[in-house]
């Protein structure tokens, strides 16, 4: 061997250790790939014996016996043991599972608390890409990275997708820029716009100029559009025919392209400007004689769906018509791609995240594991804001201190008057909010919402307040203060009714989410009416 050649495989041997010690596992197993047997175990011979466990974590199972047979023997037993020790925690953890004594993600954190990087990639690989996805979730950073690393290039392509943003975002920086574009590559067109967008500018460029030329307009068009469109919606994966054109060749025509887009159902039918006419559906292509023309079988009665129309009016006309996929037009009704069933299933499911996390003020694209300063502003704001109305409502009882210092019973029930309020409209708001997200709630019908919800709000108002009132007068003695609780509790839900209608549509009108801000403002109107009724009778009568 030459000094160039010593030096080459110097170099490559610090290029790997630099790599074990960074945790840069795929590039570990990258350049054992490229090694012949012999190599690899003299490296496993030369390193230090815990540098030796990491990297032998990293070679590919078919290749043991090879690499075996060049060891020292006390060296080939040990390392022969570790991988059937390996396959025999596997199994054993399979057979947990199917009892229900254990999971998945404690089955990986338990790898790789104890370097069995193996076994974190058998199991890795036995599961659906989507559930490869939540277990990473579920994972601390430090060791969401180990398992990450554990995920080859052409199996990370088919995670990346069902990963939300941020972490999406995370995981891909944390892949050499060779192996992300290779997983880019395979990705589907609008499942990589999605990761463009969530990667920093600079990464998010060296995706797209890796891209090739036609790919790269295709790219470029679809990210010219925003996120919550149709157009950020959609894919150009569609298959359009000519309205002219005999069923028989478009059937010939599908023989040569072999296999279809997912979740095609139809055919677009455009003519020769490329302007959309109608759809084909597949059944009628299969079923209507071959030497028909496209124009006399095909369906003119669906609708393309504007570019720009926003992604949930998408949804609601999947939802409306049952549709699997839909045509995405201009202003000029030129055919720019089409939409799926999935990726609005997707856009459903994250609205509906969004709606339960906004509840509380957070991020749904947020790490759950998110370091805790980032976490601690985000939050902030929303505390921020609570407070603000708790002072609000502390302010409201200041006014009438010395009520409450005349009649401590007072300060004891005060609670309940609250308590009760919040509750009835919180039942308002949020059927209002989803009636809202439907497009069942709308200015012309707020009327006779209002009116059958203030009915509701009186018959339970006037029902509780009996009770309370009751049990107010066995408690205290006093039926003045079980009067005054009984009309402050009947004057609060007749206004909490009102509030849980007025302010989710007030705030939809000056451009504010109801669901993030409804549950807040409503909960400031119940508590300052509550104790304004509750403290302002109590001043009157008592």
């Amino acid at each position: 061997m030459t000094d160039q050649d010593s030096e080459v495989v110097r170099t490559e041997i610090a290029q790997i250790i630099e790599a074990l010690a960074g945790g840069r596992y795929k590039r570990v197993r990258k350049k054992l790939r490229h090694m012949h047997p012999a190599k690899i175990a003299s490296l496993i011979e030369a390193i230090h014996p815990e540098q030796r466990v990491a990297l032998w974590q990293q070679v590919d199972s078919a290749h043991e016996s090879r690499i075996l047979v060049h060891l020292e023997p006390e060296l080939a037993r040990i390392l022969k043991r570790d991988s059937k020790e390996a396959v025999t925690a596997l199994d054993e953890s399979g057979d947990d599972r199917r009892h229900g004594k254990s999971t998945q993600t404690g089955d990986v954190i338990d790898a790789l608390n104890r370097g069995k990087l193996k076994r974190v990639s058998r199991t890795l690989r036995d599961m659906h890409p989507a559930k490869v996805a939540g277990l990473l979730e579920s994972l601390p950073p430090k060791e969401r990275s180990a398992a990450w690393s554990m995920v080859e290039t052409d199996r990370a392509s088919k995670v990346l997708p069902y990963l939300h943003g941020e972490i999406c975002a995370s995981l891909a920086l944390d892949m050499d820029h060779e192996d992300l574009v290779a997983a880019a590559q395979r990705l589907d067109l609008d499942d990589l716009v999605d990761l463009i967008q969530a990667l920093p500018d600079e990464q998010g460029r060296g995706l797209l100029r890796a891209a090739g030329g036609r790919h790269r307009e295709k790219i470029e068009s679809m990210l010219s559009y925003p996120e919550d469109s149709a157009g950020g919606l959609m894919n150009t994966d569609h298959i359009a025919v000519r309205p002219d054109v005999r069923l028989e060749a478009v059937l010939r025509y599908l023989r040569v392209v072999e296999s279809l887009p997912v979740q095609t159902d139809k055919l677009m039918v455009v003519d020769r400007k490329g302007l959309y006419r109608g759809v084909l559906d597949l059944r009628t292509l299969v079923t209507a004689p071959s030497g028909r023309r496209v124009q006399d079988v095909m369906n003119t009665s669906l609708s393309a769906i504007p570019v720009s129309l926003p992604a949930d009016d998408v949804a609601h006309l999947f939802q409306d018509h049952d549709l699997i996929s839909a045509p995405v037009v201009d202003d000029q009704q030129r055919l720019l791609g089409r939409i799926t069933v999935d990726d609005v299933v997707d856009l459903i499911r994250d609205s509906s995240d969004k709606a339960i996390m906004q509840l509380a003020g957070l991020d749904q694209e947020a790490d759950m594991f998110a370091p805790v300063l980032t976490s601690s502003r985000r939050r902030a704001l929303w505390l921020a804001i609570n407070l603000v109305t708790a002072f609000a409502a502390a302010w409201v009882i200041g006014l009438f201190q010395s009520t409450l210092e005349r009649v401590v019973a007072l300060a004891v029930l005060m609670p309940i008057v609250a308590s009760m309020g919040g509750i009835a409209g919180s039942q308002t708001l949020t059927l209002v909010v989803r009636g809202m997200a439907l497009g069942m709630v709308q200015d012309k019908n707020a009327r006779a919402l209002l009116a059958k919800e203030g009915g509701i709000a009186l018959i339970n108002g006037m029902l509780w307040a009996v009770v309370v009132a009751s049990l107010a007068f066995a408690w205290f003695g006093d039926w003045q203060i079980g009067a005054v609780i009984g009309a402050a509790i009947l004057i609060n839900l007749l206004v909490a009714a009102c509030a849980g209608l007025a302010v989710p549509l007030l705030l939809e009108r000056v451009g504010v989410d109801p669901a993030l801000a409804g549950g807040v403002i409503l909960t400031t109107v119940t508590d300052m009416v509550g104790f304004f009724a509750f403290l302002g009778l109590a001043s009157i009568v008592l």
